[in-house]
Parts: structure tokens; C-alpha cells; sequence
């Protein structure tokens, strides 16, 4: 069942931003998504946390977050359990492209100062973009936002607040969802990309998300719905993902790409919103 609904956000209390502007990140899509959102839930699952916005924004009191990225979820909870440490550590370093390189190439001697460095370079990145070579060392190039502070110390205190009852596991998608239950609200947003519309579309994605990891997801996701659950799933406008999610409902949405280095090729772009769960608010957010 389609669904082009325009909701809007105003009358959701969004609590706070994401700590990281990740690549992928649905902060500019809430007011999309938080319509689908169930008026009551039990727990909370993101497996693919990145930036973490729909959390962020909800802020549940029962989370459990996780993401195959170790070093991201690391310097989550070093800003849950150790603020002010991380603090002191960004508080050190500098925005310059000279610095940025220094820092890049630097090994921290701490945990503090490792989820420092993290928050940094991928505040000052490129894009945001998180990239690293075969050797897994960091390799995206400086990004000349000179106007930012990496240090923001009352997002850094305010995301360590949300953290709190989280709990954060560097794990795959699958092991990450094996208690979710009965009245349970799962976010999915894979890593996936739209930039190559319909040529070659599941060989180019092989690269950041295998077609097996997209058909292993539509099983689990179909499996949470059978156990009682909510689900969300974000995913690429394409007739092979639609065929996985046949028995969701669907919303279609554009957006610009912000990937390129140029606004100039910035193109405007399709993804969907698939949605299923017991939940009766759900139901009538289907039906309407």
C-alpha cells in the first residue's frame, strides 16, 4: 500500500540533535519519519546507529543501539560514560587544516582522547564523510569548515544525557535484534546508496552493503514483525528492494544528495520508507 501522506513534524517534540552529522544521517527526514512513530512502545533497537537522529530526537528510555562500526560505537560511550573527559580532549584541538592532518595522522593515548579524535575528524572531515584504507587508518581529506568549533560542549553533555540507559554493542544487525519483541519499535536504515538509479544498482551497493545483507534484513525485518514488533525501514527506491518489502507499506521521498563537492551536482534523489507492525496507530497511518 502507497502512502505519499505529507505530516507534519510541528507537533512532535523533537528533544535533541544528533551528536555527529553522519553520512546517511535521517535528520532532515524526521518529519517523515516521526509520523510512523507508535504513541506508545516498549524498547527501542537501532543496528545501524551512525548519527543516531531518530534516537536523538525520541531519546526512549529504553535503547539498545548498536552498529558494525567499533570505533563509532566506542566513542559513544566514552561521551555516555566519560563527558567531561572527551571534553578535555577536544578542548586541545585545533580547526586547521594543518592540524587536522596532524591529528589525523596521530595515534591517541587514551580512550578519552580516541573518541576526541573521532568526534573531530568526522566533525571536520569532508562531508562527514567516515573512510578508511586498507590498513584502516582514516583517510578522508580536511574539509575547510573553518567556522566550526569541534568542541561543542552542550551537545557533547546533552548527547551523554541521552546516552544514559543506552546500551551500545559494536555487533551485526542480526545478533543486535535476537531479543526484540512484542511491542518493540526497530528502526533499520542500512548503509545504502542511490546514486546510480537503476544501472548497476545491487553491484555498486555490494560495496557498502551486500545484496545477501539486504535479503538477510528483509527476513529479520518480517521475522520482528511476527513477533509483535513496529518496524521501520529505511532503504534505496529501487524495484529490487520494493520486491523484498512487497507486504510493507511504502512511502516515497526526495531529497538532495549532499555526497558530491559541488552543489552544482547535487541531484535530487528517491528513497522509501517501508512500515509494518501490530501497532494500531501504525495501522492507521497505513490506512489513511
Amino acid at each position: 500500500m502507497e502512502s505519499r501522506r505529507d505530516t507534519s513534524v510541528a507537533s512532535y517534540d523533537i528533544k535533541a540533535p544528533p551528536l555527529l552529522k553522519w553520512p546517511g544521517g535521517k535528520r532532515s527526514l524526521l518529519n517523515l519519519i516521526l509520523p510512523l512513530i507508535p504513541t506508545h512502545f516498549n524498547r527501542y533497537f537501532e543496528p545501524f546507529f551512525g548519527g543516531g537522529a531518530l534516537f536523538f530526537a525520541l531519546q526512549p528510555k529504553r535503547a539498545y543501539l548498536s552498529d558494525k562500526n567499533g570505533e563509532l560505537i566506542h566513542a559513544y560511550r566514552q561521551v555516555r560514560d566519560h563527558a567531561n573527559r572527551v571534553i578535555q580532549e577536544l578542548r586541545k584541538l585545533k580547526n586547521s587544516e594543518t592540524d587536522y592532518y596532524d591529528i589525523r595522522a596521530a595515534i591517541p593515548q587514551s580512550d578519552a582522547a580516541r573518541a576526541a579524535r573521532f568526534v573531530y575528524l568526522i566533525t571536520l572531515a569532508f562531508n562527514g564523510i567516515y573512510r578508511v584504507n586498507l590498513q584502516g587508518d582514516f583517510n578522508v581529506p580536511y574539509g575547510y569548515k573553518t567556522h566550526l568549533d569541534p568542541c561543542d560542549i552542550a551537545r557533547i553533555r546533552e548527547s551523554s544525557k541521552a546516552l544514559t540507559a543506552a546500551s551500545l554493542r559494536q555487533r551485526d544487525f542480526e545478533k543486535a535484534l535476537e531479543k526484540a519483541g512484542d511491542s518493540d519499535l526497530v528502526y533499520l536504515d542500512p548503509p545504502y546508496t542511490v546514486a546510480h538509479g537503476n544501472n548497476g544498482f545491487v553491484k555498486y551497493n555490494a560495496k557498502i552493503f551486500s545484496w545477501d545483507d539486504q535479503l538477510r534484513l528483509a527476513h529479520v525485518a518480517r521475522e520482528l514483525v511476527a513477533r509483535g514488533c513496529t518496524v521501520i525501514v529505511s532503504n534505496a527506491d529501487h524495484s529490487s528492494i520494493r520486491a523484498l518489502y512487497r507486504d510493507f507499506s511504502v512511502a516515497n521521498f526526495k531529497r538532495s544528495s549532499v555526497i558530491a563537492a559541488s552543489s552544482a551536482f547535487r541531484s535530487r534523489i528517491t528513497e522509501c520508507l517501508f512500515y509494518a507492525g501490530a501497532s494500531d496507530y501504525v495501522k492507521q497511518r497505513t490506512a489513511d
